[in-house]
């Protein structure tokens, strides 16, 4: 079993980085994206939200984006590629490879207990599961800690007290002295509740803010200059988006109003905590999964997954879900934030990497999951899946 599984990780990585880069689909980069412009136009035309952008980075690291639609309804502004947005829990990626690399620093090891940066603290004790915890199931949720975001408590104070700043310890309150919803490392339920805690321990380890540590560790070095934090109700380039009736957050419609949030997105912090446009979390996907940013160890870690409940084969490893497609295996991470819809996917074997972004959280609206959305660019860029013109000539 051991030499299998060191096969498998040999075979992963030799099409991660050593693979000849495959064509796209015989376009040119300004005819790829002249199509790209055109779908997104018919996507809108046939469905109800106000606008979307989509980000794509070619095999050879060429990107570019589109949009269509509108960043504001009520004054008719057309949403602009550049416009940015809040990815939602698309930020988790940038917490786990900030995460990582101070595991590759020597500074933690994943499966230190988190008794080992908690274990001082009065609350500690009250946390679910608590002594059982280690980094790595907080960073894959088989911690067995719930949600706090949904939580009734949370979202009416959020309402109540919309100019609060929140402390790590303030959110993670909210699930102290509940239940585990199963033993440590037996089982998978999503929480952003994880990631407070490892924010908290990349503090507690850097001496510094997390949003330091990630700017000096990744944003600056890869030139992702149109990602920010999102830190305060006022976000200078982040457009409104348009909340669904019965929103879990209890409200809806527009979800920026004279300038401010109508909440606090600060609260978001290392459970999402960053705006974006789709071609910045598109070349983000393609940096991060190419191996640019992580070692390979490290990377092999991040990509080891455990079974997930968000789909049919699906997985989640340290940050990344891990999921197939008609193009094989992705990885990438879905994002919501009150408002708003992201999704970002990068395909190994074709080496291409792709984000959509909605302002609206309004499902029916979109008509069709954003993963579809995806594959809709993808077969612009790659052509149609190969297991699809097999079956279409007679082959196997």
């Amino acid at each position: 079993m051991k030499q299998m599984r060191w096969l498998y990780a040999a075979i992963l990585f030799s099409l991660l980085f050593t693979a000849p880069l495959p064509s796209v689909a015989g376009d040119g980069v300004a005819e790829i994206r002249k199509k790209a412009q055109a779908r997104l136009q018919e996507l809108h035309s046939t469905a109800e939200f106000p606008g979307a952008t989509v980000g794509v980075v070619l095999p050879d690291g060429k990107s570019f984006s589109v949009s269509a639609g509108l960043a504001d309804v009520e004054s008719n502004t057309p949403l602009k590629p550049s416009d940015l947005m809040p990815s939602g829990s698309i930020g988790k990626t940038y917490v786990a490879t900030v995460m990582l690399q101070l595991v590759e620093e020597g500074r933690a090891r994943l499966d230190d207990r988190i008794e080992r940066w908690f274990g001082r603290e009065a609350w500690f004790a009250r946390l679910p599961n608590a002594r059982e915890i280690t980094l790595r199931m907080l960073m894959n949720h088989t911690s067995g800690i719930s949600e706090h975001v949904l939580m009734k408590e949370f979202t009416t104070k959020i309402r109540e007290d919309p100019d609060k700043v929140w402390t790590p310890e303030e959110l993670v309150a909210y699930v102290l002295d509940s239940k585990p919803l199963f033993p440590a490392g037996q089982g998978w339920s999503y929480a952003d509740t994880n990631y407070i805690l490892v924010g908290m321990i990349i503090e507690r380890i850097t001496k510094n803010t997390f949003y330091n540590e990630l700017g000096k560790r990744v944003l600056k070095p890869l030139k992702l200059a149109d990602t920010h934090p999102s830190a305060s109700r006022t976000l200078p380039g982040v457009i409104t988006g348009y909340s669904r009736p019965n929103s879990p957050f209890g409200f809806e419609g527009r979800v920026i109003v004279d300038g401010k949030f109508i909440i606090n997105p600060q609260m978001e912090w290392t459970g999402g905590g960053l705006n974006s446009t789709t071609e910045d979390l598109a070349r983000w996907a393609k940096a991060l999964y190419e191996g640019r940013v992580l070692k390979r160890s490290s990377l092999e870690a991040m990509l080891a997954g455990v079974e997930a409940k968000t789909g049919r084969g699906d997985k989640y490893g340290l940050g990344v879900q891990i999921r197939q497609s008609e193009w094989g295996v992705s990885y990438g991470h879905g994002g919501w934030f009150p408002g708003y819809l992201s999704e970002m996917e990068y395909f190994p074997e074709h080496k291409v990497a792709i984000a959509v972004q909605f302002n609206t959280d309004f499902g029916r609206r979109i008509k069709k999951g954003l993963r579809q959305y995806i594959a809709d660019f993808a077969r612009i860029v790659l052509g149609e899946p190969q297991i699809k013109k097999a079956n279409a000539t007679g082959g196997d």
